[in-house]
């Protein structure tokens, strides 16, 4: 007994409401899946394979489709060669095959078919700036020199040689684009491309314009100016429409996109919106308590630290971080760590009033002489000290 067909729609996972472009879609998934070159030798991939191009070339076909929506898999019964008896010939895989077969081989593909001569958006040039961390926080004005094509002055543009004109291309015959028909293992296979004599202007220049070289364009040194927003963060972009390559066949012009990168700072951290820094405390004030400086972005500030404020004490100054790129009235804040610092150097003079100062309060120097020996620090007859490690 012959194997039941599935339902195309089930087939392509789609839903018989389903767009041109919903079809497209699933099958060119499906195929790249299952397609024999990417699963060579396996049976079962290439049955799927065989089973979603049925799908595909009957569900792509307006006509096709609305026989299969009322018939069924009747409609093509005793249809002529093909995967399952179906007739694959007049299908269009062409622009799904360029696809797959791009990725299967690591190459990109040029965009053809129907829109091979149409205006086409040009590339975007990327550099980069560096600036400041003060620079990004509160934001700057910066110049940056590019080397951008302009319209060429000799030819308007046209690249061919004054006096002459680019003729049509008698490959493509203007259009662009060229039709490949091929047989495969599934049957006949329409295959639309850019043309290979005009890459798809649909002109040709035979004598070629001698500044630009036929391009149409010079390359020139340009300088810009570039606002720099307040609150940038390293590794953002600035983009400048309209200034990047140029357009293909009357094309817009591409963008400019000039990556930012801040330098890094001896004091501050940043993080999101916020700052964050160290600072020292003397031990003095930090006893006693009493006024420093903090360093931040927008200068010095006093701060009152509170006596006995132990090291690592976090503090937040409130709205002294960094501005938002979407309201520059907002900003973060500015966290500041506390760290109590211990004299290295110390006069003979500073050393005994230090003394004095430790026995006023728990005699911390003589602890422990006083938990080794309660008695005068003494231990016996023999007056040493008693140790309690080996």
């Amino acid at each position: 007994m012959a194997e039941q067909k599935r339902d195309y729609y089930e087939v392509l996972g789609v839903d018989k409401n389903a767009d041109e472009a919903t079809i497209k879609k699933a099958y060119r998934t499906l195929a790249k899946k299952y397609h024999p070159d990417a699963n060579p030798g396996d049976a079962e991939a290439e049955k799927k394979f065989k089973e979603a191009s049925e799908a595909y070339a009957v569900l792509s076909d307006a006509d096709k489709k609305r026989q299969y929506d009322q018939f069924g898999h009747a409609a093509f019964d005793g249809g002529a060669g093909g995967a399952g008896g179906f007739d694959f010939n007049g299908a269009d895989f062409g622009d799904i095959f360029g696809d797959i077969f791009g990725d299967f081989f690591g190459g990109g593909r040029r965009s053809s078919g129907a829109r091979a001569n149409e205006p086409m958006k040009g590339d975007n040039i990327r550099t980069s700036i560096r600036i400041t961390f003060e620079e990004a926080i509160f934001g700057c004005s910066k110049e940056v020199e590019l080397t951008v094509k302009e319209t060429c002055k000799t030819c308007n543009g046209n690249g061919a040689k004054p006096g002459t004109t680019p003729e049509t291309c008698s490959k493509c015959g203007g259009k662009g684009q060229v039709v490949y028909t091929q047989q495969s293992f599934f049957g006949t296979v329409r295959n639309v491309q850019a043309c290979p004599d005009c890459q798809g202007s649909g002109k040709i220049i035979r004598e070629k314009c001698s500044d630009c070289r036929g391009t149409g364009y010079i390359p020139m040194r340009k300088k810009y100016s570039v606002d720099i927003p307040a609150g940038i963060d390293n590794g953002q972009s600035i983009r400048k429409p309209g200034l990047g390559e140029p357009g293909v066949n009357g094309g817009p012009r591409g963008d400019v996109l000039i990556e930012v990168i801040v330098g890094r700072h001896p004091i501050f951290q940043r993080q999101d919106m916020n700052i964050y820094s160290t600072v020292p405390v003397s031990f003095a004030v930090a006893a006693l308590g009493g006024e420093i400086f903090i360093d931040t972005v927008d200068g010095k500030v006093i701060y009152d630290v509170k006596a006995g404020t132990q090291t690592d004490t976090k503090i937040r100054l409130k709205g002294k971080g960094v501005p938002s790129l979407r309201n520059k009235e907002l900003r973060g804040d500015h966290y500041i760590t506390l760290v109590v610092q211990v004299p290295d150097k110390l006069s003979n003079e500073a050393k005994e009033l230090l003394k004095q100062f430790d026995a006023a309060c728990d005699d911390s120097l003589n602890a422990v002489a006083k938990e080794q020996n309660p008695d005068d620090g003494k231990d016996g007859k023999d007056g040493k000290k008693k140790k309690f490690w080996k």
